[in-house]
């Protein structure tokens, strides 16, 4: 482990199939900062957002005793192409939806779940078990009234409004819309590129390339989360193809696949696309990749290589498995072990407790990707209790208001490295 500070770095974000409006990301990201700053005794400082139509932009500001780092935060949007889709009607929901089930099926996507991790196929049947109890529920009912009143055309009648009130209760409140919603835009993208969401990560590859190109930052780092691990590998994939020597030059670039569903994708037989893409980011030679992955997040691919495991012939990432349990107090964990939605969100989320993975350390901690992912626990051996990063002399690497502040006041000392934790 290298354990080298950055000073600066980039991070380019890209969330999952969450509707979250940016400025409600950016309030999520500013609270979440604060457990970070009370777990690893640190101090962290963000800017106001800035949103445009493809990215909300802020920069962050943290430091410990004896370490300064500055993140600009780029936060890819496809927060609007996810509004968009659940505007549809759950008339043209459901059977799109039934249409991506059996694309999913007929593809040997599924089958690949239940081969490669069986949590992930139960969660892909999710939505469509529920939708079956209630189509179910609906036709008992409209037989039943069919039976009482003698004619089945009441009965149909019956039927057709206990689906649509079905529907929108219990449905909406087991997120089975939203879930539809997410199988037809994977089945959708599989299919061909969406034109607006295309456009932005085109634009957000070019400036990647640009930032590289200029050097200004220490680190680049790509994120990706839940699908949108997937969208980053076409954000990468895509720099390769305008600079295929991205991150040869003094800038570092990380990728990191957080609670990831690129084998959601790249499963599916008419994804060749997408697997010759993960084949190129995979195999090229200054992009490092980490991934990582919880037993308790069913909504992760949890001991499943995204590269072998679909068949690409290439580097695998530097995998680890984590504990969500391990992130969190025990009280808070037992509250929210059973909300699978919130378990997932813990990779994006601050922790209450020192462990192996912190995102906030990852984005904007004094240590790089690649030396965080490298070392089994994380950050945890390398920053002391008081938030200093333990293998670095103070006078080395104060930051420079308080470097200047006290070498008005007195000749600068040069003491030892400590490595007492």
């Amino acid at each position: 482990m290298r354990e080298l500070p950055i000073k600066k770095r980039l991070v380019f974000q890209l969330g999952g199939y969450d509707p979250k409006p940016p400025e409600a990301v950016y309030s999520r990201f500013v609270r979440e900062m604060r457990r970070f700053e009370t777990t690893w005794k640190v101090t962290a400082r963000a800017a106001e957002a800035e949103v445009t139509p493809d990215a909300a932009h802020w920069t962050v500001v943290a430091s410990g005793p004896n370490w300064r780092t500055e993140t600009a935060y780029r936060a890819v949007r496809w927060d609007d192409v996810i509004t968009d889709s659940a505007r549809r009607s759950d008339w043209c929901r459901v059977p799109a939806g039934l249409l991506a089930f059996a694309d999913f099926f007929v593809s040997g996507a599924f089958w690949g779940y239940l081969r490669a991790n069986w949590r992930y196929a139960g969660f892909f049947l999710y939505p469509y078990v529920l939708l079956s109890v209630l189509g179910a529920l609906a036709l008992i009912g409209g037989a039943a009234i069919a039976r009482f009143a003698g004619s089945a055309l009441v009965g149909m009648v019956v039927a057709a409004a206990l689906s649509i009130a079905l529907l929108q209760w219990p449905a909406r409140r087991l997120f089975i819309q939203d879930l539809l919603d997410d199988w037809i835009f994977a089945r959708n993208y599989i299919r061909g590129e969406h034109s607006v969401l295309g456009s932005r990560l085109q634009k957000a590859a070019e400036s990647l390339c640009e930032a590289a190109r200029g050097g200004d930052a220490d680190e680049i780092l790509v994120v990706g989360h839940s699908l949108g691990a997937a969208l980053a590998i076409d954000l990468l994939d895509r720099a390769l193809l305008i600079d295929p020597k991205l991150g040869e030059g003094r800038t570092r670039v990380s990728f990191l696949s957080i609670g990831s569903s690129v084998p959601k994708i790249a499963l599916h037989r008419a994804a060749t696309r997408f697997r010759a893409a993960v084949e190129r980011v995979a195999n090229a030679p200054a992009i490092f990749w980490g991934e990582y992955q919880a037993l308790t997040d069913v909504m992760n691919f949890y001991k499943v290589d995204p590269v072998i495991d679909i068949g690409i012939k290439g580097k695998s990432p530097v995998i680890r498995q984590v504990r969500v349990k391990a992130m969190l107090d025990p009280a808070v964990y037992r509250r929210v072990k059973r909300n699978f939605y919130r378990v997932h969100c813990q990779f994006v989320s601050g922790n209450d407790r020192r462990a192996a993975y912190d995102y906030f350390m990852f984005t904007c901690g004094p240590l790089s990707a690649e030396d965080q992912v490298r070392s089994p626990d994380g950050v945890v051996t390398s920053i002391r209790p008081d938030g200093a990063l333990a293998n670095l002399p103070l006078a080395e690497w104060r930051a420079p208001e308080l470097r200047t502040a006290r070498s008005a006041t007195k000749p600068a000392s040069n003491p030892r490295p400590s490595h007492r934790q």
